[in-house]
C-alpha cells in the first residue's frame, strides 16, 4: 500500500474513532476519553502528555476560522436573532463533532510519528 493512500486510511480511521494504525481498536472510552493504547495492535495513542496539543489547535480552530470567514464574506447573520441562531448552530456543531475531531487529532499525531519516527517509539509500525 502506498504511503499517500495509507495516510487517507489513517485519517478515515481516526474520524471513525478507530485506531489510526490498524482501524480495528476503539480510540475512545465513552464519548471523549481517549484510551491509552489500542487493544488490537498496541499503538500508544499519546506517548507523552501534550503530544497532540498542536493538532488540537488545528482541529478546534479550523471550524471556527471557517465560521469567521462565512461572516466576513457576508454570508453570516444580519440581525441579532440570526446571530444568536448562528452562534448556537456553531456551538452545537462543535460540541457534536468532538469525538470525530478527537479521532482526527490522534490520527494526525500518528501520521506525524510515522513520518518522523522516534527510535524509542516501538508501537508505530
Amino acid at each position: 500500500m502506498n504511503r499517500h493512500h495509507s495516510a487517507w486510511i489513517a485519517l478515515r480511521n481516526g474520524l471513525r474513532r478507530r485506531c489510526p494504525q490498524c482501524g480495528q481498536g476503539p480510540l475512545l472510552d465513552g464519548w471523549l476519553t481517549a484510551r491509552e493504547q489500542c487493544p488490537i495492535c498496541g499503538l500508544v495513542y499519546e506517548r507523552h502528555p501534550g503530544d497532540t496539543w498542536a493538532f488540537w489547535i488545528i482541529g478546534d480552530r479550523i471550524p471556527v476560522a471557517l465560521a469567521i470567514a462565512v461572516v466576513y464574506l457576508g454570508f453570516g447573520p444580519r440581525t441579532w436573532a440570526q446571530g444568536v441562531a448562528f452562534l448556537a448552530a456553531l456551538a452545537t456543531l462543535l460540541i457534536a463533532t468532538i469525538p470525530q475531531r478527537s479521532g482526527f487529532v490522534y490520527a494526525l499525531d500518528y501520521l506525524s510519528r510515522r513520518h518522523w519516527p522516534d527510535p524509542d517509539d516501538t508501537s508505530v509500525t
